[in-house]
């Protein structure tokens, strides 16, 4: 037998249709020679700092750092039954070998071998690595199985990410905590992206608008423009001339046809971008609905950066393409261009995102609507990909008078092109990117300064040309002091910030250099959605638009935080380490050293900040005292806590006992038991049967001033 270990039960359901596994078992399927069962996401987790040594319970800053040797890991504990039943598997007699099978990237190995090393296997395993949940790609997969030596330096480079995390992430927290004297929480990854929120904050703050000037005239209906004047005399001024004069001399005429090549396919990060843009999705509700795609065999594997597809892929995309265009009805025939998206010395461990053979079988009333949208643009983009060039004429119209210069520009899509296809399935234009904001600026002007209900330059050059010939005087008909005020950066949509985590020290960064920015397009919602939950950014706007805001607690981290933790620059240069390790170019524990010195220089070297009122100590809230010593219990960020700093009653909200019930340390849980000594709990679930049922769940603290607890079922007891 083969047992075969997915990341999630709905994988291994695919999986086990193609391969013959059908006949349910309690945590696996089982049939054709082929066992296969799954983890839920992460079953073991790095060991928290109190597993290591109980002072480290309590934060203090002599304690620092810490660097555990070896590490160790522990099993979830909602998950420890499925754990259980891969344990057991492994070490089955007739399981002669396994299969690999959870998702093809870098958390997907660190899944499985930590599983698999915690269980103490030691049979051979081969890797199952796809694209595509589609019945051909795991038939083909099961066909082509790899050697599990393949992706030992992806492993090694997934270890390094999240041990390097760990260590950064509660050393540093752990420093800054204790130092300010409340809970701040610091990140490898999460304190950069942090920095550059409130430093755009910083310049919208520090942005002060000024008015300026333009004296506009209109020639044959046009309104033009000279240039920009902070005083507004001036600009009355050369209006004053030009009207004496009362002709403008035609100096150019300028009609240029330019070319809109259509876009790449999309990585995740585009697609993100793209959802944020057109729907106002968050980066995790694309990156869900997704994955939630991947799992139905509706798109390929959502978790890349790459955006192009391999070399043998042209013929099947051709293919795919015309299913896309009769699913869509989409009767207009044109040429493909398939060429341009196939390069497989850009695809590292998947290809780009496109959608399935199954899209044109499948009713899109069986799905939600945000997996319709995503679906939709995901379609819209292989079709556009493969389109025509956009063509847009752009018209720009230069006059004299005297020694000014007025001019304005317009521009016109002459042939939509691929632009028609995305237009078309999608149904809509996509909010105008923030990150393009200075190049559109001169755009945006002179779109403004041709507001008219008068004729456009491009009427006037098709239906009179000989009007605005160049050299030919012509009549000022209208003039006008035009004002306006200068204006600061927008705040950060996460489309704007998902490119500049993506861009974060590209330019600092080799040329050969494969993976830049901050974090990778996997990990990059869940930093924006770690720095929301804990209270460092919040999302304002409508319904249509959603800005990232940094709240006080978030600026006053980053006031204080050294340049080595919020340097964009250097967390991105740990990323393209991370990617050194993969491909074997560095050594692991040279990466590990260089972050535990960093760690090391920043405890030694680091000063408190003084004259800052923004971390002045908040004053907690009291909930109860504490049942070991009777002093007070205040509530903090990560749960209830005893203020007399010599106790260790403490109630976490990520409390291991109630996860085992389904449940979490709530405010209104803890006043329960620090008052009664009990709390009556509904609704709890069995992680071993999946039942539920009501409990009381009683306050039993230890002699050395330790929470613990048990279960009253009393006469209910089931």
């Amino acid at each position: 037998m083969k047992l075969v270990v997915t990341e999630k039960p709905s994988v291994a359901e695919s999986i086990s249709k193609v391969i013959g596994a059908t006949e349910r078992k309690d945590g696996y399927l089982e049939g054709n020679g082929y066992i296969v069962s799954w983890c839920f996401g992460h079953l073991i987790e790095l060991a928290q700092p109190h597993d290591y040594d109980q002072k480290y319970e309590k934060w203090r800053k002599e304690d620092l750092p810490i660097f555990p040797d070896p590490f160790r890991y522990a099993v979830t504990e909602s998950t420890k039954k499925q754990f259980g039943i891969l344990k057991d598997l492994m070490n089955r007699k007739n399981v002669i070998s396994l299969i690999e099978a959870t998702d093809a990237g870098r958390e997907g190995e660190l899944i499985f071998h930590l599983v698999y090393e915690q269980a103490k296997c030691s049979k051979p395993f081969e890797r199952l690595w796809i694209s595509s949940m589609e019945d051909s790609a795991i038939e083909e997969g099961f066909r082509n199985l790899r050697p599990s030596s393949e992706y030992d330096a992806l492993y090694e480079a997934a270890l390094c990410r999240e041990r390097a995390d760990w260590i950064v992430g509660i050393n540093a927290t752990r420093l800054f905590s204790t130092l300010y004297g409340q809970t701040l929480n610091v990140g490898r990854v999460m304190t950069p992206t942090l920095g550059m929120i409130v430093g755009r904050e910083a310049e919208i703050n520090a942005f002060r608008s000024e008015p300026f000037y333009n004296a506009e005239i209109s020639v044959a209906g046009i309104p033009l423009v000279s240039e920009r004047f902070k005083d507004r005399q001036e600009a009355e001024r050369i209006l004053s001339e030009t009207v004496e004069d009362g002709n403008a001399i035609i100096k150019s005429i300028k009609t240029t046809d330019r070319s809109e090549r259509p876009p790449l396919l999309y990585d995740l990060t585009s697609l993100q971008r793209d959802a944020n843009r057109y729907y106002g999705f968050t980066a995790q509700e694309t990156l869900d609905n997704a994955q939630s795609l991947y799992e139905k065999k509706l798109i390929t594997y959502p978790r890349t950066d790459s955006r192009y597809l391999t070399d043998d892929m042209g013929n099947s995309t051709l293919k795919l393409a015309s299913e896309m265009k009769k699913k869509f009805g989409i009767t207009k025939d044109a040429p493909s261009h398939e060429d341009k998206l196939l390069n497989s010395s850009k695809v590292s461990d998947h290809h780009a995102i496109i959608p399935t053979d199954n899209v044109s079988r499948e009713d899109f009333g069986d799905l939600t609507s945000g997996e319709q949208r995503i679906l939709s643009l995901v379609a819209a983009r292989l079709l556009s990909s493969l389109g025509d060039p956009a063509t847009v004429t752009e018209y720009e119209l230069t006059v004299t008078c005297g020694e000014h210069e007025f001019e304005t520009r317009s521009k016109v899509m002459k042939d939509p092109g691929w632009r028609e296809t995305e237009e078309y399935i999608i149904g809509k234009k996509k909010q105008k990117d923030e990150e393009s904001e200075a190049e559109d600026e001169a755009d945006v002007e002179y779109a403004d300064a041709n507001a008219s209900d008068k004729k456009t330059l491009k009427d006037i050059l098709s239906e009179a040309p000989e009007i605005l010939s160049e050299g030919r005087a012509i009549h000022i008909d209208g003039q006008k002091i035009r004002e306006g005020m200068t204006t600061p950066k927008k705040r950060f949509t996460e489309s704007a910030l998902l490119s500049a985590m993506e861009r974060a020290g590209a330019d600092k960064a080799p040329d050969e250099a494969e993976r830049k920015g901050l974090g990778t397009p996997a990990t990059r919602a869940g930093i924006i959605e770690k720095l929301v939950r804990v209270g460092f950014i919040e999302r304002k706007g409508d319904k249509k638009t959603k800005y990232l805001v940094p709240t006080h607690k978030g600026i006053a981290l980053i006031t204080v935080m050294p340049e080595m933790i919020q340097s964009p620059e250097m967390t991105a240069e740990w990323e393209q380490k991370l990617m050194e390790v993969e491909k074997q170019n560095l050594d692991a524990e040279a990466f590990m050293k260089g972050i535990e010195e960093m760690i090391s220089g920043l405890i030694d070297t680091y000063k408190i900040v003084e004259d800052t009122p923004a971390l002045m100590k908040p004053g907690y809230e009291t909930i109860g005292k504490c049942p070991s010593c009777g002093s007070d219990v205040v509530e903090k960020s990560a749960g209830f806590f005893c203020s007399n700093r010599d106790c260790r009653f403490a109630l976490w909200r990520n409390n291991r006992f109630l996860e085992s019930l389904s449940k979490k340390m709530t405010k209104e849980i803890a006043v329960s038991l620090l008052k009664d000594g009990k709390c009556r709990l509904r609704k709890c679930r069995s992680i071993k049967t999946g039942k539920t049922y009501d409990t009381t769940l009683v306050l039993n603290t230890k002699d050395d001033g330790q929470a613990g607890f048990i279960l009253d079922f009393g006469k209910k007891k089931r």
